[in-house]
C-alpha cells in the first residue's frame, strides 16, 4: 500500500486486525523507500498520520474525562478518591482505542528511522555561499551537487513568511531552472556570473552551494534537506 488515507482509522471496516494489516502494509512500503534512501513524501506523511492519531487519542481522553462518574471509594494508600464511570465506551470506540494505541508507536518508530536518515544526509552536506553575500537573502539561487555526479542542479529560490497559531514560520519555494556540467576550470563563481547575465531581474543575487558527500536520490531526499539547510542559514542571519 503506497498511501494511507488521512481518515484510515475510521474509514471502512473498524476492526483491529484489518487496520493492523493496512498499517503494516503501508509501513512496509515506507521501509522500502527508506532502504532506497528516499525520505519524501513518506516522512511528511508519517508525521501527519502520527499527529492525527495523537489528536484523536487526546480527544478521546478528554471526552472520556467529561463522562459522568460515581464515587466508588477511597484509596487508603494514596488517599485519592476512586470513581466509577457511569457511561462506558461502546465496542467501536474500544476497537478504535486499540488501533490507535497499537499504531502510535509503530508510526513513531518509522519517524525515528526517517530522522536518522535525514540527519545522516544533512551531516554529509557542505553548505557555502558563492561569492559575496548580499543583504537581501529572500530570493536567489541554490546550486546543488550530488556527491561525485558531474552535474549540478541550479534552483531559483524564494523565501516566504507565513503565520500559524500566532507564530511566524519561514517557507521556501524552489524551481529547477537548469542542470549544468561544469567545464574544466569553471568555478561556481562563474556559474553565478552567468546566472546574473541570464536573469537580469536579479542583478545581485544571493547564491549558495550545497555539496553532498554521499550519493542520495535528489528529489525525494537531497532537495528537501537542502531546503531546510538554506532556510536555517537565512533565518540565522
Amino acid at each position: 500500500m503506497d498511501k494511507l488515507k488521512s481518515d484510515w482509522i475510521t474509514d471502512g471496516l473498524i476492526d483491529f486486525e484489518y487496520k493492523k494489516y493496512i498499517l503494516l502494509a503501508y509501513l512496509k512500503n515506507v521501509q522500502a523507500a527508506f532502504n532506497r534512501v528516499e525520505l519524501y513524501p513518506s516522512m511528511a506523511e508519517l508525521v501527519m498520520h502520527y499527529q492525527n492519531l495523537m489528536d484523536l487519542k487526546n480527544g478521546q481522553d478528554e471526552l472520556q474525562n467529561k463522562f459522568p462518574k460515581e464515587l466508588k471509594g477511597i484509596d487508603r494508600e494514596t488517599l485519592t478518591l476512586i470513581y466509577q464511570e457511569l457511561v462506558s465506551k461502546n465496542d467501536t470506540l474500544k476497537e478504535i482505542d486499540d488501533i490507535v494505541n497499537y499504531s502510535i508507536p509503530k508510526l513513531k518508530g518509522s519517524i525515528e528511522e526517517g530522522k536518522e536518515i535525514y540527519e545522516f544526509v544533512e551531516d554529509n552536506c557542505e553548505f557555502s555561499p558563492v561569492g559575496l553575500v548580499p543583504l537581501y537573502l529572500d530570493e536567489g539561487y541554490l546550486l546543488l551537487n550530488n556527491h561525485s555526479i558531474s552535474e549540478t542542479e541550479v534552483f531559483r529560490y524564494q523565501l516566504t513568511v507565513f503565520e500559524k497559531a500566532q507564530e511566524k514560520f519561514r517557507g521556501i519555494h524552489m524551481t529547477l531552472i537548469d542542470t549544468i556540467t561544469r567545464r574544466i576550470g569553471e568555478t561556481y563563481e562563474s556559474v553565478k556570473a552567468n546566472l546574473i547575465k541570464r536573469f537580469v531581474d536579479l542583478p545581485n543575487p544571493a547564491t549558495f552551494l550545497i555539496q553532498s558527500k554521499v550519493a542520495v536520490p535528489s528529489t525525494p531526499t537531497l532537495v528537501p534537506v537542502a531546503k531546510r539547510l538554506l532556510v536555517r542559514y537565512v533565518s540565522s542571519g
